[in-house]
């Protein structure tokens, strides 16, 4: 895996980070500080803020309360080094290759370099085949893949995902664990959000988990799955461990 990068934006610290709307609390005083290197995976049940909190800390959202720290300051008119990819990405209206040209125009990559780069991103994501095709109609899992070449081309620090495989079939859902898999091990810190039990397994090294807008765990995968440390991460476990079971069967 690729070593740290010298002027890095991690640690990334939250220091009592609430966030309400409409009355209602959704994250509460969340203190947590992330490190390069280990993959995270956020659980939780509905409701438990995992997406706010992703969207907090990308900064598409400002707490209510609290701080969100990254270790380097913003540069005015540079890009920081994160990107984020939701469960329903956002396909402009061009080509499969036209959506990646566009992304690097947005970030100032010379017009020289935007082909090869492009070319070499749907390369990575097993995507070459499709590139001159309209995005919008290729299948929920191109879109995906697209969407993750899209990311990682612009060769982000730190990479939030946002259930990336909802709504997939095994197929497609495997293809962008490989994908996730292959970005991390090329040094980008994968922060993600799943329900999937047996994906957090096989994609994690800890686990974060939120109950009502609260961090009430965070520990190594093995750890969490085998002895959760709280009563409620021990019951979203039996609750989630059957439907689990079957579906990896």
């Amino acid at each position: 895996m690729a070593s740290r990068p010298p002027s890095s934006l991690l640690p990334l610290v939250l220091d009592d980070v609430s966030f309400a709307a409409r009355n209602r609390t959704i994250l509460d005083r969340v203190k947590l500080t992330l490190e390069h290197g280990v993959r995270t995976v956020v659980l939780g049940p509905n409701g438990a803020g995992k997406s706010v909190l992703l969207r907090v800390m990308h900064g598409l959202i400002a707490p209510t309360s609290g701080s969100v720290r990254w270790s380097a300051d913003e540069m005015p008119g540079v890009a920081r080094r994160q990107a984020m990819v939701f469960q329903r990405p956002v396909m402009f209206r061009r080509s499969a290759i036209g959506n990646l040209r566009f992304a690097l125009a947005v970030t100032g990559v010379p017009r020289s370099e935007r082909e090869d780069r492009a070319r070499a991103a749907l390369e990575r994501v097993g995507l070459a085949a499709v590139a001159h095709q309209p995005a919008r109609v290729l299948s929920g899992g191109e879109q995906q893949r697209l969407a993750l070449a899209r990311a990682w081309m612009l060769d982000p620090e730190v990479l939030f995902l946002d259930e990336p495989t909802a709504n997939l079939d095994p197929g497609s859902a495997r293809a962008i664990e490989e994908i996730v898999q292959a970005i991390h091990e090329a040094g980008t810190k994968i922060v993600m959000v799943t329900h999937h039990l047996g994906q957090a397994q096989r994609l994690a090294d800890e686990i974060l988990f939120l109950h009502g807008g609260r961090l009430c765990e965070r520990t190594a995968t093995a750890v969490f799955f085998h002895r959760p440390a709280t009563a409620e991460a021990a019951a979203y476990l039996e609750g989630e461990l059957p439907w689990h079971s079957t579906a990896a069967a």
